[in-house]
């Protein structure tokens, strides 16, 4: 199959599926990129997901093209860009022609609903699988933590966040090295 191709179809697998947003795109990506077509590691994605969190734009859009980008290049971004949001502005323009038609029908206020609380469970899914390959020792607990209870207790940009965290892991690494050189 042609490279490009491959490449589009993955991607849109992603976006077909994808109920919520771009954090419910998490596990599937996670899925499709690193367990079914081995594009990339799951630490990879790990820094790709904190990369695209910290660029403007959707997540699981800004992650897809990191991919793309690191598979063909530019044009392996752009495939893949579209690839995941080619679903979404098809199903999405359906919808908008429609919704306002049966918005206000019961059933399709509980369809809403019950979308909403699977969509809560796959994004519980990533955090899970996320956590267990992030959060390896107490240095990185306690950051977990100190991120968590600033971001429950602040209202800024998650970007403040992520640069933190990796101002600390620049300090603690350079701890670290200084121990480490020291013995």
């Amino acid at each position: 199959m042609n490279k490009y191709l491959d490449v589009f179809i993955s991607f849109a697998k992603v976006g077909v599926m994808t109920f919520g947003g771009g954090y419910a795109m998490l596990p599937m990506l996670q899925r499709e990129i690193v367990e079914n077509k081995g594009w990339a590691k799951e630490e990879e994605l790990t820094d790709y997901f904190a990369i695209g969190q910290c660029t403007p734009g959707v997540i699981a859009v800004n992650t897809a093209t990191f991919i793309g980008k690191k598979l063909y290049g530019i044009p392996g971004a752009i495939v893949a860009t579209l690839g995941v949001i080619f679903p979404s502005v098809v199903i999405i323009s359906l919808i908008a022609a429609l919704i306002t038609n049966f918005a206000h029908i019961p059933a399709v206020k509980h369809i809403f609903a019950g979308i909403r609380v699977c969509v809560c469970v796959l994004i519980l899914n990533s955090v899970v699988k996320l956590w267990k390959k992030t959060v390896v020792d107490k240095i990185t607990l306690a950051i977990f933590i100190c991120v968590f209870v600033l971001a429950v207790i602040i209202d800024i940009t998650p970007v403040v966040f992520v640069i933190l965290a990796a101002v600390a892991g620049l300090i603690i690494g350079a701890l670290k090295a200084k121990k480490g050189g020291e013995q």
